[in-house]
């Protein structure tokens, strides 16, 4: 297959010079591309109006701070922790064309059954069961979710030229931030407005729309010819990786270790980016003073500042070391959570919510390819292992949805600092490996954007080469080194 035997490794912000000039797609990978990164949009959406649904199933459903993190736990643990194994057993079998297919279904599947459990809301006086029902939607769309980002993840950091991956991931997370903040905005309108924020009528109108959306995505995948990148050289590079270190035995622990740590450090950040946004609108309205509306363009505003710091963090890694970005974002969270967590009343804490979102934003992708980068014929199982970390966001909320209740919304944000503290020590290993380097390693293989047939700014070029010379990878590896 051409285009074959590139393999995801070349991490921590590592390039083979900058990629805004010389490309960080090749032709034959850009509609695959282009369809993989409308995959980031559709969880951005979903994402976004999950938090937003916490605060308005507590005045509809006249459920607790504790029960309404409900939600969170079925889409995170669920969906992500408990189906995530299964999703990377499917791709490993059956490949990403209908991992993609599998995942865009249960997402459309999920969000159709949003409509008979709302217009059942009028009904019965039988609230639980209500908020059943949406727990049961949920948890079927996430499984969705976490079965198309164990592969676009995947997909994404494997595709040539494979030395810009880091960069290629967090372009394509960027649109999952793009989606993010509409689901506030829509909901400030749809679900808070003054006759219909008791309601729950808008909900299956809006779940409508996302399950149509998710329908005609499937349907661009199953007419697409989606390229598989082959990954039969993978044992071979795994080999170079063992006697590129100190014996084979300790290699393989350093692969093992590699893979747990990163677990951790997205399972902590998961869990401190939930805490973040599930209860944004009750501390809006306690420690602010906003009402729920504005409460929710609030989260928007939000929401639109870590969009932002995913495109000004894609711009720092095409010369910034990705584990130095990754421990300077961490810091800032580490602040920020602080401030959030002590401020009284007033507008401050709010404002300092927003801020965090910013630097909250490359953490994800950055930890995702230096967990997973390089790791051959394991890859899609790393791949598949890191997004199980998502479950900290089924883990975090209810801890701090039973300090909401017993003491306040603004001391249960407590919880998010040692999760930063965690990441922060996870930034610090890797950029130990990679020899506190502040900028990218020299270029080792400049010639890969004409042999790779690169596609930048517009500009398209026939490859002329599909396949990198692996002597010349392996050196750059070598040169990487996480």
């Amino acid at each position: 297959m051409p285009g074959a035997g590139v393999l995801s490794g070349q991490v921590a912000g590592a390039s083979h010079g900058n990629p805004l000039k010389n490309g960080f797609i090749t032709r034959q990978y850009l509609w695959a591309f282009s369809l993989t990164t409308s995959l980031f949009f559709l969880w951005g959406f979903a994402y976004g109006l999950l938090d937003v649904l916490n605060k308005h199933f507590q005045n509809t459903l006249h459920v607790t701070k504790l029960q309404s993190t409900g939600l969170q736990v079925a889409y995170f643990g669920v969906g992500y922790f408990a189906y995530s194994p299964v999703a990377a057993i499917v791709m490993k079998k059956y490949g990403y064309k209908k991992t993609f297919i599998m995942g865009l279904s249960l997402y459309s599947l999920g969000a159709i059954l949003f409509w008979p459990v709302a217009a059942m809301t009028d009904k019965t006086d039988n609230k639980q069961a209500i908020f059943g029902g949406f727990v049961v939607c949920t948890a079927v769309i996430a499984c969705g979710l976490a079965t198309l980002e164990v592969g676009a993840n995947s997909y994404v950091s494997i595709m040539p030229p494979v030395s810009v991956a880091n960069f290629r991931l967090q372009f394509s997370q960027s649109f999952n931030g793009v989606a993010s903040f509409t689901g506030p905005l829509i909901a400030s309108k749809y679900f808070f407005g003054e006759d219909v924020k008791h309601s729950n009528n808008n909900v299956q109108y809006v779940y409508l729309a996302v399950a149509i959306a998710g329908v005609c995505v499937a349907a661009a995948y199953l007419f697409t010819k989606l390229p598989e990148p082959d990954l039969s050289d993978a044992t071979a590079q795994e080999n170079q990786i063992i006697t590129s270190m100190d014996g084979s035995e300790e290699s393989k622990k350093m692969t093992y270790a590699r893979i747990f740590y990163g677990f951790a450090t997205q399972f902590c950040y998961v869990g401190a980016q939930v805490t973040i946004g599930t209860f944004f609108l009750n501390y809006a309205h306690e420690n602010g003073g906003f009402s729920d509306s504005k409460g929710s363009q609030m989260l928007s505003y939000g929401l639109i500042a870590f969009t932002v710091g995913r495109f000004v963090g894609t711009a720092l890694l095409a010369f910034m070391s990705a584990p130095l970005l990754l421990g300077i974002c961490t810091l800032a969270c580490c602040a920020l959570t602080c401030a959030i967590s002590s401020l009284k009343g007033g507008s401050g804490g709010v404002i300092c919510l927003i801020i965090i979102m910013f630097f909250e934003s490359v953490q994800y992708p950055i930890i995702f390819v230096l967990a997973t980068g390089n790791m051959g014929r394991f890859t899609k199982i790393a791949a598949g292992a890191v997004v199980m970390g998502v479950s900290g966001g089924a883990v975090f909320p209810p801890i701090q949805g039973a300090i909401a209740t017993s003491v306040n919304t603004r001391v249960s944000y407590w919880i998010a600092l040692p999760a930063f503290i965690e990441i922060f020590s996870f930034a610090m290993w890797q950029w130990k490996r990679a020899g506190f380097a502040i900028g990218l390693p020299k270029d080792v293989i400049p010639e890969v954007a004409e042999e790779e047939g690169s596609y930048h700014g517009g500009d398209e070029k026939l490859a002329v080469d599909e396949q990198l010379d692996n002597k010349n990878e392996m050196e750059y590896v070598e040169r990487a080194r996480y």
